[in-house]
């Protein structure tokens, strides 16, 4: 039995600059960080005892009688094929926060798949091979519209940059900022779910088609990347709040599927409540939604969104991890 536990996600700045059809011709980098909420995957190797072969437990449950190609789940289909495994296994998912939320929690299934999975063959790999074989089965094998940084993100764990493109693709750099800085970030910062759920691939196929068009866009979506770092290990933190308004505005204007009516008079609420700036978290369409809000002014934001649930948060960093693992005695054939 082998249980893993892999964190969501909250990027902060330079999303959109992490798709391939971005970053194979210019920079791309985010700045964000993993946060106290995961994703936990149960699996082992199934005893031929039932009549089914395999059963896999998310949502909602299947029952596969032989092949992989009768799994539903794509993820769970492609990482059974990616790893060659082909005798029956129990896999079983559950998660902190809900799916399809902007918190990156597919990738951070699939990460959180393979490691566990590569554990039940006796094997530990390393963060970096977890991201890019996660990133190759999200793009290669399912096909999904995604980018680079949800899977980096979740292998990793941590505040960080992320640097995408050319000599420096996936250079992973922690952020050396000053404990005491990072924690004051985190005193700012509120999470709050807009009760909406989407699908990111479906958002963000309408995003990277439209990649040709907003070239100077995304530029300075790149740039605000590294304005943001500056800011923090300067002195005004609430410079960061005022760029993550300016990169929301520029954001909505990638694609007209990233935000809605609705999600538009939520945010007007927040800063009417005295939030500094915010965005709404992942491709778009609903989910989540970060604000930048000083400390004295956070009951006056929660009065505003009075009707939404918050969700305290804190930053992690230790990424994807084996928190249980009970040695293979064979496999019964």
């Amino acid at each position: 039995m082998i249980i893993s536990r892999t964190p969501f996600r909250v990027s902060f700045f330079g999303g959109g600059t992490d798709y391939n059809g971005w970053f194979e011709d210019h920079n791309g980098a985010v700045l964000a960080t993993t946060i106290d909420k995961y994703c936990y995957i149960s699996c082992r190797y199934l005893p031929p005892f039932f009549e089914h072969k395999s059963r896999i437990i998310y949502s909602k449950m299947e029952h596969v009688q032989k092949s992989l190609d009768e799994i539903d789940h794509p993820s769970v289909r492609e990482v059974l094929r990616y790893l060659n495994i082909h005798e029956g296994v129990e896999i079983h998912h559950d998660g902190d926060l809900p799916a399809r939320t902007g918190l990156g929690s597919s990738s951070s299934f699939t990460v959180g798949l393979l490691n566990g999975l590569y554990a039940l063959k006796g094997q530990m790999i390393t963060k970096e091979r977890l991201a890019h074989e996660a990133i190759h089965v999200e793009q290669e094998m399912i096909k999904e519209n995604v980018g680079c940084q949800d899977q980096t993100l979740a292998a990793y764990g941590g505040f960080n940059l992320i640097e995408f493109g050319g000599t420096n693709h996936l250079r992973v750099q922690p952020l050396t900022v000053p404990a005491a800085k990072v924690n004051l970030l985190q005193d700012h910062l509120m999470l709050f779910f807009t009760g909406f759920s989407r699908t990111a691939s479906a958002i963000a196929k309408a995003q990277i088609e439209n990649i040709p068009q907003k070239k100077v866009e995304l530029t300075r979506m790149h740039e605000m990347v590294y304005e943001a770092v500056e800011i923090l290990n300067g002195n005004d933190l609430l410079k960061f709040g005022r760029l993550l308004d300016e990169s929301w505005k520029l954001k909505r204007t990638l694609s007209d599927k990233i935000s809605s009516s609705h999600i538009d008079d939520l945010y007007a609420s927040a800063i009417r409540g005295g939030a500094v700036g915010g965005k709404l978290l992942g491709a778009g369409g609903g989910g989540f939604v970060l604000l930048f809000v000083e400390p004295s002014k956070k009951d006056k934001v929660r009065e505003a969104l009075k009707d939404l649930l918050e969700v305290p948060f804190k930053f992690e960093n230790m990424g994807s991890q084996i928190i249980f693992y009970q040695p293979n005695t064979g496999v019964i054939k």
